[in-house]
């Protein structure tokens, strides 16, 4: 590599360093306003309580869940008070993929499994993976009735219409039904399909016109959920942890992963996800969602929770029974093949785009991973059993596929290394108080043996996509959770070979990840192997330059000492092909005949002179302008 090579790496790397700092948590900003919050919430759940107490009503924002045992005032339910008092008990639908239980109270979901996943504890043992469960959950509807009582489903005991039914395609329904006093009731359906994560959600009135206001159209609701730590490394985690959503008719957005945030959306929305770094629950209408209102707040860092999810919407609802109200609920992982598949067919949408929720990274880097990095690695995935290896094939297909770029980049350093001593003589006959004529006739010389400086950066910067588009895909592949190798027993996060009694600053935490050492040295010989090949000058800044590119792998060292192994792992193989295909060039470049080739070059060109690019007069003329600027400022 010559210095615009150079150059050109230091950039992106700053670049890199930067984007690291600019959406790293400040711990010290979260901690106050985590201490501000609690404070808040403390405050207004007084006030909450006191209302309560003072009116004896049901609050349509609590969704607390009260003693079954309890006494009830009739009143205070108006035509629901049948409603207001059972027992409460637990109905399960099940498939290959996913263990839902309800309950009767409140006709909602009470716990959710992921029977294919598990989450493991401190001594490495295996737990069932509970996305949440009742204490962690709720959802609700407020119901307006004719005499202005604000009731919530979340308070009132369903019966269940029938047992669990199964059809012929195994698809698993319940009905819950909620009676009034009189003919009008209200229907909660769930069906849960065979080998699938998607729960359908149905809403259906029958004569509720009767009990409700004239002209009600739209019920209001809501649904609350604490976040769980599924993952060993906490700060990870809980980046890509985030409340997500995607307009009825327009692009997905999200709320802030590293700070307390809220929304309040004036425009239709299509779905809602409470979404963690592996997995997601997703509430998606089948016609949209309207004043909707988001919040996430970020939980103690010695809760087991991340963060606590907030969503209050409005949906469409007719009372005379017509027109159900429809979603469905995905409770599943943030898999792409798996979030893809159902742009095909939920309730007819074909721009669904839950794969979004994928953190593939923005523009070319997403499109790498989307079209290349993905398939690949499913296609290896098929006949290979450990992701180690995989990782391996991918990294050496990678490589070889770039092989082309890494050879030119090499040949035109050997270039500029072969007329190192020709620039020599330049700068001994034009001291260095002459920058301009010595620019200009280093670049005659390149022009004479048809010598681009840029020719060896280029290859370089059109691996760098590649490169962030690792970044990405790593941290976010579910396909590596809880996947061992050699030492590493989980390649989605850290592989700690060694705890610390303190912790390290810039990101590097209390631990020492052994992949991340071994990426570290590999990038030190790797660097010291380039700067052997470049054709240093007694240029200035050369010294410093030197030195920040040794800086380079130590700032890698605490910037990914807490990143996923798997990434870790592919850099330090990379790396090390990248040693090995340099050593095989230099035996296979003949720097003797490079240089015999440029000279033939310039002999033929002194013989039929060729016009000169627009670029090199247009750099010529730069040169002319400055220096007769200098001649005059003397």
């Amino acid at each position: 590599m010559d210095k615009n090579t150079v150059i050109g790496i230091v950039l992106i790397v700053l670049i890199f360093v930067g984007y690291y700092q600019l959406t790293k948590p400040n711990e010290a900003e979260q901690a106050r306003i985590r201490h501000y919050n609690d404070s808040i919430a403390l405050v207004e759940q007084t006030k909450v309580e006191s209302i309560q107490k003072t009116k004896g009503t049901v609050s349509k924002d609590s969704l607390a869940v009260k003693d079954s045992t309890s006494k009830v005032s009739a009143d205070a339910y108006g035509d629901f008070s049948v409603s207001a008092k059972g027992e409460e008990k637990f109905y399960t639908l099940e498939n290959e993929l996913v263990k839902i239980t309800l309950t009767n109270k409140g006709g909602r979901i009470y716990s959710v499994q992921l029977k294919k996943y598990s989450k493991r504890d401190s001594l490495d043992k295996a737990h069932p993976l509970i996305l949440f469960n009742d204490k962690e959950s709720e959802m609700g509807f407020t119901i307006v009735t004719n005499n202005n009582r604000v009731l919530n489903t979340s308070n009132l005991y369903f019966e269940p219409a029938s047992s669990i039914t199964k059809d012929a395609k195994g698809n698993q329904t319940i009905i819950f039904k909620l009676k009034t006093a009189g003919q009008a009731y209200l229907d909660f359906a769930y069906t849960l399909p065979a080998n699938d994560y998607m729960l359908n959600f149905g809403i259906k009135a029958n004569g509720m016109n009767t009990v409700m206001p004239a002209g009600t159209n739209s019920l209001d609701m809501q649904w609350n959920s604490k976040i769980r730590q599924q993952e060993k490394g906490r700060k990870f985690e809980d980046r890509y942890s985030s409340i997500e959503y995607k307009y009825f008719a327009g692009d997905i957005e999200k709320l802030s992963e590293s700070k307390n945030d809220d929304k309040k959306l004036t425009n239709k929305v299509k779905w809602v996800a409470f979404k963690d770094q592996f997995f997601s629950s997703i509430l998606i209408a089948d016609d949209a969602m309207s004043s909707t209102t988001l919040k996430s707040t970020l939980e103690n860092e010695n809760s087991e929770y991340l963060k606590s999810y907030e969503a209050e919407m409005t949906v469409p609802f007719d009372p005379t029974g017509k027109t159900p109200t429809v979603f469905h609920w995905f409770f599943g992982p943030n898999q792409f093949k798996v979030l893809a598949a159902y742009d095909k067919g939920v309730s007819g949408d074909a721009e669904l785009k839950l794969n979004k929720l994928i953190p593939l990274g923005w523009g070319i880097f997403g499109w790498i991973n989307q079209y290349a990095i993905i398939p690949m690695f499913n296609f290896f995935s098929q006949y290979i059993g450990n992701f180690g290896i995989i990782i391996l094939v991918l990294t050496l297909v990678i490589k070889i596929v770039l092989f082309p770029l890494t050879y030119k980049s090499y040949v035109s350093s050997a270039k500029m290394r072969v007329l190192k001593p020709e620039i020599d003589e330049i700068h001994a006959k034009i001291p260095a108080e002459k920058a301009a004529e010595r620019q200009k006739a280093t670049m005659d010389l390149y022009g004479k043996v048809g010598v681009s400086p840029l020719s060896g950066c280029i290859p370089s910067l059109l691996q760098m996509p590649l490169l962030f588009a690792m970044f990405s895909f790593f941290p976010s592949a579910i396909e590596l959770r809880q996947q061992s190798f050699l030492w590493a027993t989980d390649l989605s996060t850290y592989d700690s070979i060694m705890k610390l009694p303190f912790s390290l600053p810039f990101g590097f935490g209390n631990h020492v990840s052994l992949f991340c050492l071994l990426m570290t040295a590999t990038n030190i010989v790797y660097t010291k192997l380039n700067m052997a090949n470049q054709a240093t000058t007694d240029q200035p800044g050369g010294a410093m330059m030197k030195w920040m590119m040794y800086l380079m792998p130590l700032m890698f060292l605490f910037m990914f000492n807490s990143y996923a192994s798997g990434l870790s792992y592919y850099y330090f193989i990379a790396t090390l092909i990248s040693i090995s295909q340099t050593y095989i060039i230099r035996a296979t470049v003949d720097e003797k005949k490079i240089l015999a080739e440029l000279h033939a070059k310039r002999t033929l060109k002194a013989k039929n002179p060729v016009k000169k690019s627009g670029f090199m007069e247009r750099l010529e003329k730069m040169q002319q302008e400055q220096q007769k600027a200098v001649k005059n400022r003397k």
